[in-house]
């Protein structure tokens, strides 16, 4: 009977029961169906019912006294609908049926709960009356939110470009600390020598080769590429033409491009600075440029070598590598190559340990329900291939606004409480959509989050 209710819908069952226990009615009148809502705290009808004026307190000491006649002596272990609850239960799932594929959800609980007590049942239309409720401003209000069809196809709404100015207009603005600054500073150190004014990939991986003690160095040695090796094909080359493809600028275009993949990988593998690694993984996306014809003529193998520059860090098991894989398998599972924000959010529910994880299931949150409510969003895609999965736009602002946040705060690495406060600056996107159609709001996370760390930094001290 239940296959199709979402979590948070069987819940109000399990709690509509306990009422009608708790009450020695034994059987589950439709006043105990309202009990269960209110007492899911967490939901957007419990939330209306409040909002309309409902006190949980008052209206379950009004149920008992209400069924007082027909309370048992004796415990009861079968505990059963009453007539006017099973037509509840019914109307539930013929308008989940109808309106949004076959889940029954909360609001369908609620509405149908609604609808019956106009039509059928006059009593539970006057205990909404004695509690002050105006069930037609609650019921326009779930019409509205049962009503939202299913989008279909693989238009993905992320994908519309939006007008966000980027502050990293510049790649200075990016590696401006750390080892990447290191880098960049050898490099423009090498342009006077050169007689060049415009840096170039070839001066980039030169100055990451000369660093002989970091590991992406001794990983690149053992793939055959080494200081001197690199240096006599440099030697050779005679035109920077591999270099332009556009207008000169201060770095040449396959440079700023290997720079900002860079950039893109570093966040992608959770981490809150670019690395050595992260430049030499921007080159082989780019495949482009005097660099990566370098490496092409020591024969490196694209995927071997990224592989083997990967493999160290997922060994780290970053939160965030781990919450955008689970994202790729989510999209992949709906027929999807683009990661959106709602897969993001899917994914910082399934890694389940992180603090983002945690916040999200004291709010009620749960995965079945978020699947479901994504689905409602987005429908699945149609012309699903094993190809490149790719990131929607509002998935890159929210990977860059999580990463700001973690430099903000000195981290090493971008963990899920920066993704999910991200997903709240981004009110436009899907995952923001999905989250408010569960009943969660931004003031509720934020805080949320907030109150986790302290008791994490408490633990630590």
């Amino acid at each position: 009977m239940f296959e199709r209710f979402t979590e948070k819908a069987i819940n109000i069952i399990s709690l509509a029961q306990k009422e009608a226990a708790d009450s020695l009615t034994y059987k589950i009148y439709p006043e105990h169906i309202l009990l269960g809502i209110l007492e899911t705290k967490t939901n957007i009808c419990s939330r209306l019912l409040v909002y309309a004026g409902m006190n949980t307190e008052a209206f379950r000491e009004y149920v008992y006294n209400k069924y007082k006649d027909v309370q048992h002596k004796f415990k009861h272990t079968n505990i059963a609908f009453s007539e006017y609850s099973q037509k509840i239960i019914k109307l539930a799932s013929e308008l989940a049926k109808k309106r949004t594929g076959s889940y029954i959800m909360p609001e369908h609980i609620l509405l149908a709960l609604i609808l019956v007590s106009e039509k059928a049942e006059p009593s539970v239309r006057k205990d909404f009356e004695k509690c002050g409720v105006d069930t037609e401003k609650i019921k326009q209000t779930l019409l509205k939110l049962v009503e939202k069809k299913n989008k279909r196809g693989d238009f993905h709404p992320e994908l519309v470009k939006k007008t966000d100015k980027s502050e990293y207009s510049t790649v200075q603005s990016i590696f401006k600390e750390g080892e990447a600054k290191d880098i960049l500073d050898r490099a423009v150190a090498k342009l006077t020598a050169s007689h060049y004014e415009i840096l170039g990939t070839e001066q980039i991986v030169q100055s990451v080769l000369e660093d002989t003690d970091s590991d992406i160095t001794k990983l690149l040695n053992e793939s055959g590429i080494n200081l001197d090796s690199y240096c006599s094909k440099l030697k050779e080359v005679s035109s920077r033409q591999a270099e332009f493809e556009e207008k000169q600028i201060i770095f040449t275009p396959n440079a700023f491009k290997t720079m900002l993949l860079a950039f893109e990988t570093a966040k992608e593998l959770g981490s809150a600075s670019v690395k050595p690694e992260h430049i030499i993984l921007g080159l082989l996306k780019a495949k482009s440029g005097i660099a990566y014809n370098i490496f092409k003529e020591l024969n490196v193998e694209d995927n071997k070598l990224a592989e083997k520059i990967i493999k160290p860090i997922e060994k780290q098991m970053p939160e965030t590598l781990t919450i955008l894989r689970l994202a790729k398998i989510e999209a992949q599972s709906m027929n999807r190559n683009i990661v959106g924000s709602e897969f993001i959010l899917l994914g910082i529910i399934g890694e389940g340990a992180g603090i983002g994880a945690r916040v999200l299931a004291q709010l009620g949150i749960t995965t079945k329900d978020a699947r479901i409510e994504v689905e409602r969003v987005l429908g699945y895609g149609n012309s699903y291939t094993f190809g490149e999965v790719v990131f929607s736009d509002r998935a890159k602002k929210i990977l860059e606004i999580a990463w700001e946040k973690a430099k903000k705060h000195k981290n090493t690495k971008i963990a899920s409480e920066n993704l999910l406060w991200a997903i709240t600056q981004t009110p436009d996107s899907v995952a923001m959509q999905v989250l408010s159609n569960l009943g969660v709001d931004v003031l509720e996370i934020n805080q949320g989050i907030i109150k986790a760390l302290e008791e994490y930094k408490n633990s630590e001290e």
